[in-house]
């Protein structure tokens, strides 16, 4: 890694980490691969008709009469064609004759397990929409679903799109007041949940949770109820057991086909400032870039990869990439309950040797714990049937990258570092497998058909070798299509700060070479004496020391530089570690070689674990409360809501200058 310092006019973001190292595809790779480097020119030439051709994948009750209506921000695709979410993703298979195939091996964390084929799958979900019609579900009502991880859970999902319900998947860690909330913005009519769920080695309950929701104000007529763990639960009229009136249904029925501009789902995005955001999606465009980039940046051959994404069905990661794009693609995917370190730190890697996993899409943060952990966990297992790696989430760090790529992907294994947000429904900016010669870190380009820029406050482009903000100025087809009732808010969160352009709070980079590095939501740039620096390139130089697994850095206020730095460090695992006041300075003096004398830290904690949400986002504004001496603030939706605590105590301790 080599080091560039530039002084920047102040609305940039400095650019002050380079990367050397490419990996260029191997010949045999790119020689297989679904996509070749002629498919950006084409999409180039005319956007339109490309993602025309890829909504040609979809099965089409009634095409389409016009590609896109661009009314901005509001955008309609496939303008009055007509389908059915569920027929794509299952009908259409069996009617073709990949009834047989596994759609789902299900590994529960007890170490139960099931194989279900589309055909087991279609029957299920066929069985779901007559029960939900049973319920006084139909087209156009919203349905709120709180469950683990379980195939059940799917079937939720892919049974309301059946009927032409907007689903509104809540992840099954929230509180109640989360849950409730989102029913009353939504007006679901039902919940469907689980009695609970097994997380680190034990049961942990969800209808208490639901049973607390509905103290509040409410439309819900009906709850619907799975048995996973057989715990004891509280029951009273509105209550139904999943497996008394589903498992009775007939096992055909008729699907409906319904407008491309359908509600398909709403999900929820939190707000720290205000109350969450209901991100909705319609049906036809984001079916299309759903299924699309899946086949195209997973380099997907559904008759012999065994595919797995490790997300949960909560987040838009799960939505898109383990029940939409997949299914539609007919993939064979592998479904886990539990966590990474139940009953051991290498059960994912048991899994992969188990079911012979080929593609694995995960969270930096999950690499950044297996780097933590050290690598005789992954060293134990079998990891050779893997051919492509991806990262999804958050920037991931070089190292990382680097870990990811040797230990896990045994060096072989094309990486696919994807950027995109529960906004944007799919990815946007990723390397082609077959076709991108890799930098470790950066997600490299927009995607073909895609439309991102690097621009500063006043909507100017940057150019190579500068920092800014990332916008989107052409819609794509998984677009949003608003804020759930809040036309104004949609308005004004992603499109009032520069005109026409969509900008959600992410800041990126273009290197000298045209790769697009993402540096995180620009709330967390730091301002050091004049300095606009990013924590993710401070975060990237720390864990690209031979001692560091992960870190968190922060701008604190400053009397002298205005903010100052203050990182938060976990050390790796397996290795003898430098002590005290050593290590600190070692760090400092790292940081200092990697960027520069500007982003020397002011102090280093090391801690045992960091602040995350449960989706593994470090949430900084704690960090920031503790470096500023603040009362911290809401914890709530903290993985662990302890952590916090325990950095607090440690901070006394920390080296300060």
């Amino acid at each position: 890694m080599r080091v560039t310092c530039r002084l920047m006019s102040s609305d940039q973001v400095e650019n002050l980490l380079s990367e050397d190292r490419t990996f260029a595809p191997s010949p045999e790779f790119a020689k297989q691969a679904n996509i070749k480097a002629d498919e950006y020119d084409r999409a180039d030439a005319d956007r339109i008709t490309f993602w025309e051709q890829q909504a040609e994948y979809l099965k089409w009750e009634k095409r389409w009469h016009t590609v896109l209506d661009w009314q901005v921000p509001f955008a309609k695709w496939f303008v009055d064609g007509k389908l059915n979410a569920s027929v794509n993703c299952l009908d259409r298979h069996v009617e073709e004759g990949r009834g047989d195939r596994v759609a789902f091996f299900f590994e529960g964390e007890p170490g139960d397990t099931r194989t279900i084929t589309y055909s087991d799958l279609l029957t299920e979900v066929k069985k779901c929409a007559n029960a939900l019609t049973e319920l006084g579900i139909k087209s156009g009502d919203r349905v709120a679903i709180y469950m683990p991880m379980i195939p059940e859970a799917a079937v939720a999902m892919l049974a309301c799109a059946r009927v032409g319900a907007a689903h509104s998947v809540v992840f099954g860690g929230f509180s109640a007041e989360a849950l409730i909330s989102r029913i009353q913005d939504a007006d679901a009519r039902l919940v469907i949940t689980a009695d609970g769920g097994y997380r680190k080695g034990a049961a942990f309950a969800l209808k208490p949770a639901v049973d607390e929701a509905l103290g509040g104000k409410h439309n819900v007529k009906k709850v619907l109820v799975v048995k996973r763990t057989g715990q004891e639960v509280a029951w009273n009229d509105r209550d139904v057991w999943w497996h008394e009136i589903v498992d009775r249904q007939p096992s055909e029925h008729i699907a409906e086909s319904f407008d491309s501009e359908h509600p398909l789902f709403i999900l929820y995005t939190s707000g720290t400032t205000a109350k969450p955001k209901g991100i909705f999606h319609t049906t036809g465009g984001y079916l299309t870039q759903a299924s699309y980039t899946h086949r195209a940046v997973f380099d997907l051959k559904p008759e012999t990869d065994i595919y797995w994404c490790t997300a949960d069905v909560g987040w838009i990661t799960g939505h898109s990439y383990v029940v939409y794009g997949p299914l539609i693609n007919g993939a064979t995917q592998v479904m886990y309950e539990g966590t990474p370190d139940t009953p051991h730190k290498g059960r994912l890697f048991e899994i992969i040797e188990k079911y012979k996993v080929t593609i694995l899409y995960t969270a930096p943060t999950l690499i950044r714990t297996w780097m933590k952990w050290g690598d005789e966990f992954p060293n134990k297992f079998n990891l050779k049937s893997l051919r492509l790696l991806g990262s999804v989430g958050e920037p991931i760090n070089p190292e990382a990258w680097m870990w990811y790529r040797e230990v896990i992907g045994g060096n072989r294994c094309p990486i696919v570092d994807t950027w995109w947000q529960t906004e944007t429904g799919a990815i946007m900016i990723s390397p082609l497998p077959g076709v991108t010669a890799t930098k470790p870190g950066s997600a490299m380009r927009p995607l073909p058909g895609i439309s991102a820029k690097v621009v500063d406050d006043h909507a100017r482009e940057v150019g190579k070798g500068h920092g800014g903000y990332l916008i989107l100025d052409k819609p794509w087809p998984s677009m949003l299509r608003g804020v759930w009732g809040e036309p104004e808010r949609y308005k004004e969160t992603y499109w009032s700060k520069y005109d026409g352009l969509y900008f959600a709070g992410d800041g990126a980079k273009i290197d000298t070479d045209g790769a697009y590095w993402l540096l995180g939501r620009v709330d967390d740039v730091m301002n050091v004496s004049g300095h606009r620096i990013s924590t993710t390139e401070v975060e990237s130089a720390l864990v690209s020391h031979e001692e560091v697994a992960e870190a968190a850095v922060v701008g604190a206020n400053d009397s002298t530089t205005g903010q100052a730095i203050v990182a938060f460090v976990i050390l790796r695992g397996g290795i003898d570690h430098t002590k005290g006041e050593a290590l600190i300075n070692s760090l400092k003096a790292h940081v200092v070689k990697e960027i520069g004398a500007i982003a020397r830290p002011r102090q280093i904690l090391v801690v045992n674990e960091l602040p995350k949400t449960r989706s593994g986002k470090i949430m900084r504004r704690l960090l920031r409360d503790v470096a500023e001496n603040r009362q911290v603030g809401d914890s709530t939706t903290l993985a662990d809501p302890n952590v916090m605590n325990l950095i607090k105590e440690g901070l006394t301790s920390s080296n300060e200058d």
